[in-house]
């Protein structure tokens, strides 16, 4: 099972199906404010749905796809983060995190991705991470710039997200790069 302990608040804990109450209860509370950039939000209406997309998670994990984890402060589930696909054969990662509506602003998520980035490189010795946000979403963006990746485009009408389109702007760190900045910090 994966756990990573990131400090004496925040911590990474593998998906598991008995999170699913809490992480459809978070989504819930935090509806109209997820729902502002994520797609997936009014599909997800009992904790079945939310059970349905841990057991997709999981398969995947077991696959060596993907990973993904529930992001505990102070012991409570406020959000999910990992990596919604591993590309082995080119050495991708492609961070994809939320955090609940009342979390934001203590620096959860930063910390996290800051996590996922130095454990793809250390751990699973590969060469690039990627983040994607719409280009709209501010707090999302300002993490991966937060961090010292490069912005390395725009692709447009990326996502359908209810009833229009919006473009992500692709963010990147290569392994280099990040042991550079590591090493100056």
């Amino acid at each position: 099972m994966f756990t990573h302990k990131i400090d004496e608040e925040v911590s990474l804990k593998l998906i598991e199906l008995n999170d699913a109450q809490e992480i459809f209860e978070l989504t819930d509370r935090s509806r109209n404010y997820l729902k502002q950039w994520l797609p997936w939000v009014d599909f997800t209406t009992k904790v079945e749905d939310t059970k349905e997309f841990i057991k997709s998670c999981l398969k995947s994990y077991a696959e060596n796809q993907s990973l993904h984890t529930v992001i505990l402060y102070n012991g409570t589930v406020v959000g999910t983060a990992g990596y919604n696909n591993i590309n082995w054969l080119n050495k991708t990662a492609y961070i994809g995190y939320w955090l609940g509506e009342a979390f934001q602003g203590n620096g959860i998520m930063t910390k996290v991705a800051k996590t996922l980035t130095d454990y793809a490189f250390r751990d699973l010795k590969l060469n690039k991470v990627e983040i994607r946000a719409a280009v709209e979403n501010k707090k999302s963006r300002s993490i991966p710039e937060r961090l010292g990746f490069v912005q390395e485009g725009c692709i447009r009408q990326a996502e359908w997200l209810y009833d229009h389109y919006v473009d992500h702007v692709v963010y990147g760190v290569l392994a280099e790069e990040w042991k550079k900045n590591r090493s100056k910090a």
